[in-house]
């Protein structure tokens, strides 16, 4: 197999020569080609090879392979039902060269992966186009916003609803009038003027079949490639019904008068109104599931105060950059992300993060964009814009979300993709049995056809899972809970085990010294001076405690040479051409005599506090306490875990005396301590084996990454800044664990929304198709009306979106 890449960074035949060579020399490779003149290469290979191979061989020769993946999300235009996706999704993962396709129904957008060396998008929106369907692609220019072409979209569905129903009206009246006892003049009754009664009737169902042409253009189109959608059924139904009103006004013309009582034009024009209209309220309702995004988009202001030699100018929020100072005064809202350069505030968040509280802020501090400035004036320097800021990598984030399938959604997939080949093989059917008993006429067995295929509605299993997905992330992120993926979601629920780290999740992340200890012929400032010169140039959570409380004595530090990290033990470095040292209890492990620090230690330990020791080569110098405060939400997030029973567990690299007593304080019985920030991954993975149910890591997305990884929830608690973690699964804006609790809820309800749905739709189709197919009749009960069925096709599609909607008010 052939495939090119795009290289970067060679400038001469030498490099072309060093990228071939590098790429050669992988095993599968057979051949490797550099245009100098492209910068591609072309490599033939025996065995497919991942991108990251290629690329990590390139890397190490110093040069650069750009991944010709290329991931994309586009709305699709033109679906209404799951089989629509479903046709889709299907042809797009036809098409040569894309590596991953997904449809979701509910945001009407196609998630494809491909590659540009083999296709590209235009020619996938071809295949699309060709399957009766629209790719709106991203470089095509649009004035139009997407709330626009939502309104756009629900007032032309009415448009089409109303113009239909101003013709069905009169010829329902019409058809069935009589039958009910209503006055119909003698001029127009299919008894005293048969020839102007079905003249009168074909006139006013052909503009509905015209307004409604969609279904019969797109339903044929899909049936012909060979995924029948759900307007392949509306088609077929309604196609049936009026070609055969057609055959009946033919013999009415050729004198056989009687054919004008057995017409069906009134049958295919309301079928066709109450689905206009079933789709009219489902553009509605799912205009309604994606309001949590829209009202996130809202937050933003337009216009921002920006100071410009002193003098304040007013400037569109879109016209930022970075490094302009903007001016917010009391009430007005933070333009975008930025740190605050002069005076302070209390901001309130909780529209982006959760938190209920106003956060002060003051000189250094960052601040988020579209978060409420309370009280006082401060000026900012803006420090991103656009796509990198907080609010638009939220949207960005559940979009995303909304978009991806979650495990459960498989299952309607699966059903409604061979869904409709089925009920047009029952429909038949039961229209050939009814024939094959004799006892009824063949209008009779059509009836019973026309009304199995309008009554089947894959579009209820479609709108199932995805558009309950979209409240529940979009509410959920109101919230200030981030679920990256429709999988995380769904299996939060199942969570039966919660690890906690300890620092900056169960506490608040702030360490103070609060105890200073120095040995014989050393003085407190002497260990605070030497620990805070070695500290500062460590990235360790401790070390701001350390040079936080080195400020607050003014003490100089010194300058440090030979700096280096000791991974689970400490750092150490050369102050005064002597070798110093500081960490936890392992570095005593050579001292002997050491009762004192050691006792001191424990006590300290007993406290909650974390003791780190100063030694160098001779002796200990002395020892520092550290405490970080508990959080005060800590302790009743952690109840409520308990009380839903599940296990909690404290994971930390503080030793076992020190984890304890802070775990004792939050009412937590399993603590695992003294594990280092390479264990940690390996210590979830032993939870996994020896809890049942899954495992969530709660942590803060840096030292806890690969743990959070390795869960099968990963949790990473954030400032509201960094909402990218990639190591995660969930992001929790608001910096306290009540936000476990809330994501389990979440997910637990919006999973039960799922689950109701699909009930409710296999329920229709279970009980719906049966009685379509006349079951009812054969024991003397009613014959459904085809009618009847369009709109009870119709109601269950909104039903369902209903039903997702009330997860609004729980959320």
């Amino acid at each position: 197999m052939h495939k090119q890449y795009q290289v970067e960074g060679m400038t001469c035949a030498s490099c072309a020569q060093t990228v071939e060579k590098a790429i050669k020399g992988l095993s599968g490779v057979t051949n490797a080609s550099v245009n100098l003149a492209t910068e591609t290469v072309q490599v033939t290979e025996d065995t497919e090879l991942p991108f990251a191979v290629l690329s990590q061989s390139v890397e190490q020769a110093g040069y650069h392979l750009i991944d010709p993946i290329t991931h994309l999300t586009l709305p699709v235009e033109g679906m209404t039902c799951a089989s629509c996706a479903q046709t889709v999704e299907k042809t797009v993962q036809k098409t040569v060269g894309v590596t991953a396709a997904s449809v979701n129904l509910a945001t009407e957008t196609l998630q494809v992966s491909f590659d540009g060396t083999q296709t590209s998008i235009e020619a996938i929106a071809q295949e699309v186009s060709q399957a009766g369907y629209q790719l709106a692609l991203t470089n095509t220019p649009s004035t139009v916003s997407a709330k626009d072409k939502k309104e756009q979209a629900i007032h032309h569905m009415w448009q089409r609803f109303f113009t239909s129903a101003v013709f069905t009206v009169p010829l329902l009246y019409l058809a069935m009038g009589e039958m009910i006892g209503l006055p119909i003049p003698q001029s127009i009754s299919a008894h005293h003027a048969p020839m102007i009664a079905v003249t009168i009737q074909l006139l006013l169902a052909l503009p509905v079949l015209w307004i409604g042409r969609a279904f019969f253009s797109k339903g044929f189109k899909a049936l012909i490639k060979g995924h029948p959608s759900m307007d392949s059924l509306v088609a077929l139904g309604t196609s049936a019904a009026f070609l055969y009103s057609v055959y009946g006004t033919l013999r009415v013309y050729l004198g056989d008068h009687t054919a004008a009582m057995n017409l069906y034009y009134e049958s295919a024009a309301v079928i066709l109104t109450l689905i206009t209209l079933g789709k009219y309220f489902e553009l509605v309702s799912k205009g309604r599931t994606s309001d949590a995004i829209q009202s996130l988009l809202n937050l933003s202001p337009k216009e921002a105060n920006v100071l410009i030699d002193g003098k304040v100018e007013k400037r569109l929020v879109s016209a930022l950059q970075v490094g302009d100072v903007v001016l917010v005064k009391p009430g007005e809202k933070i333009p975008t992300d930025g740190i605050v350069v002069k005076g302070s505030t209390s901001i309130d968040e909780s529209l982006i993060t959760g938190e209920s509280l106003p956060i002060t802020k003051k000189i250094g501090d960052t601040v988020i964009g579209a978060s409420l400035n309370q009280q006082g004036s401060i000026e900012m320097n803006v420090t991103k814009i656009g796509a990198d800021t907080a609010l638009a990598q939220i949207v960005k984030l559940v979009e995303e979300a909304q978009g991806s399938k979650a495990p459960i959604a498989k299952l309607a997939d699966r059903v409604s993709g061979v869904f409709v080949p089925i009920v047009i093989g029952l429909a038949l059917l039961s229209g050939l049995l009814w024939l094959s008993l004799g006892q009824q006429s063949w209008v009779f067995a059509l009836t019973i056809t026309i009304s199995v295929l309008v009554i089947a509605c894959p579009c209820a299993l479609g709108l199932a899972t995805p558009t309950a997905m979209m409240v529940g992330m979009g509410k959920s992120a109101e919230r200030g809970i981030l679920f990256k993926t429709g999988e995380a979601l769904e299996h939060t629920h199942q969570v039966k085990t919660v690890v906690l780290d300890k620092t900056g999740t169960v506490t608040q992340g702030n360490p103070e010294v609060t105890d200073i200890f120095a040995s014989s012929g050393f003085t407190e400032r002497d260990v605070l001076s030497y620990a805070a010169a070695l500290e500062n140039t460590s990235e360790h959570p401790l070390a701001k405690a350390v040079l936080k409380k080195a400020e607050t004595m003014n003490i100089e530090l010194k300058e440090v040479d030979e700096f280096l990290s000791l991974p689970g033990v400490g750092i150490k470095g050369i102050i005064d051409h002597e070798s110093y040292a500081l960490g936890n209890e392992t570095l005593l492990e050579e001292f002997t005599g050491l009762n004192e620090v050691k006792l001191l230690a424990k006590e300290w330990a007993s406290q909650g506090k974390t003791a780190i020791f100063l030694v160098n080569k001779q002796v200990v110098i002395g020892s520092l306490a550290i405490a970080d405060p508990i959080k005060p939400s800590s302790i009743t997030a952690i109840k409520e875990l308990k009380n839903q029973g599940l296990n909690v567990v404290m994971l930390t690299g503080d030793n076992q005396q020190t984890a304890q007593a802070i775990a004792k304080q939050v009412g937590i019985t399993e603590v695992i301590s003294q594990v280092i920030p390479s264990q940690k991954a390996q210590t979830i993975k032993n939870l996994q084996d020896q809890h049942e149910g899954l495992v969530a890591m709660v942590g803060d997305g840096v030292n806890d990454a690969p743990a959070l990884a390795q869960a099968d929830i990963g949790m990473a608690i954030g400032s509201g800044t960094d909402v990218a973690l990639e190591s995660a699964d969930i992001i929790l804006m608001k910096n306290e664990l009540t936000g476990v609790v809330q994501a389990i809820r979440y997910s637990q309800l919006t999973i039960k929304t799922i689950k109701e749905n699909l009930f409710w739709a296999f329920a229709y189709n279970i009980l719906g198709i049966p009685v379509a197919m006349g079951v009812l009749h054969l024991f003397g009960g009613p014959l459904l009306n085809p009618m009847l069925a369009g709109g009870a096709m119709s109601f269950s599609s909104v039903s369902v979106l209903l039903n997702a909607l009330r997860l609004k008010r729980k959320i």
